[in-house]
């Protein structure tokens, strides 16, 4: 055989080669993840934040300027302490106007008291006089009673938590001024969406996160569910009681996973595994679907009750180039840092 003939083989070859790959495709670079034992769990997402079980929020049913306010946060108040005042001027000249009127009416009703004990005027006259000075007494306690209003106490005992708005500032009718609690116990007031509150029951415990601790377990417990759902929000308020060495602190907002169902020694895989109800297990290279019944759902990983043994490897996550029957390669697990 000739040179020319030799290199005229190699060629042929070399496209026979890439004719088969062309055919055949390159294999899809996967991960892939090991169907294993352990915990399946059902979790159902919550979110809310932590508040004391027994605290208040002190507003105003007034409008008007803040002329005093107790540098308080962080101490401790008793129901009745004064903590905050409003400009009541203009409602104690109100209230003084009333007092005079009164004292002019008081005058009247001596007078024609004296004229009946001389029989020139009538009784009707009297009972019109003393009806006159009731009414206005009546006046003045309702403006006193206003006036009470613009002195701004702590409705219970316990810690000023916070205190808001500053001396000057107008504060409107509805506004919280300061929050009042007791600091300890402390608890999470967290919202559910309706579809998932059914699997919510009284005693389950519920994992908590925050930005505040990373990386740190937090349990509670769920302790009240409110009976009545939110039809605008489409949500159900739930209490989850926290204990009293929890580092967490009143305001901060926080996830809740609750655990409303537990499977112990379940097959599982990634979550991110199944898709239509089906994996693609590697076998020979190759991915294989196969159809699976799932149990429990979770957030990583999910129980898996049939057409799955322990030990095989199955594509995760499911890609969309990969088909049944798709060749394929396991990617190599990134190198520890």
């Amino acid at each position: 055989m000739t040179r020319k003939h030799l290199i005229w083989l190699v060629v042929i070859a070399a496209c026979a080669g890439a004719g088969l790959w062309w055919f055949y495709g390159a294999p899809a670079q996967i991960s892939a993840a090991a169907v294993q034992r352990g915990t399946a769990v059902e979790i159902v997402y919550a979110t809310g934040s932590v508040e004391p079980v027994r605290w208040a929020k002190v507003t105003t049913v007034v409008r008007d300027r803040i002329v005093d306010l107790c540098a308080c946060e962080g101490q401790n108040v008793v129901k009745g302490d004064v903590l905050a005042r409003l400009d009541d001027r203009e409602a104690q000249a109100q209230l003084k106007e009333l007092q005079t009127r009164e004292e002019f009416l008081q005058r009247e009703l001596a007078r024609v008291s004296e004229l009946i004990s001389r029989g020139v005027t009538t009784a009707q006259a009297f009972e019109r006089a003393s009806r006159d000075v009731n009414q206005m007494q009546a006046l003045i306690a309702l403006q006193q009673v206003k006036i009470a209003d613009y002195v701004i106490r702590s409705p219970i005992d316990g810690v000023v938590l916070r205190r808001d708005g500053e001396i000057g500032e107008i504060a409107d009718v509805g506004q919280v001024l300061f929050r009042v609690g007791v600091p300890r116990p402390l608890q999470v007031v967290a919202e559910v969406n309706e579809e998932d509150i059914p699997r919510v029951r009284i005693g389950q415990i519920a994992l908590l996160r925050t930005d505040a601790f990373p990386g740190q377990r937090l349990e509670s417990n769920v302790r009240e569910m409110t009976p009545m759902g939110d039809p605008v929000t489409k949500t159900y308020r739930i209490r989850l009681g926290l204990p009293d060495d929890s580092p967490l602190k009143p305001g901060m907002s926080v996830e809740a996973n609750i655990v409303s169902r537990e499977m112990p020694n379940a097959l599982l895989v990634p979550s991110d595994a199944i898709q239509d109800n089906a994996v693609f297990v590697i076998d020979g290279g190759r991915a294989t679907r196969r159809p699976v019944a799932v149990g429990i759902r979770g957030t990583r990983q999910s129980e898996i009750v049939s057409g799955l043994r322990e030990g095989e490897r199955v594509v995760s996550p499911v890609r969309s180039d990969v088909k049944d029957g798709s060749r394929v390669r396991i990617a190599p697990s990134p190198a520890a840092p």
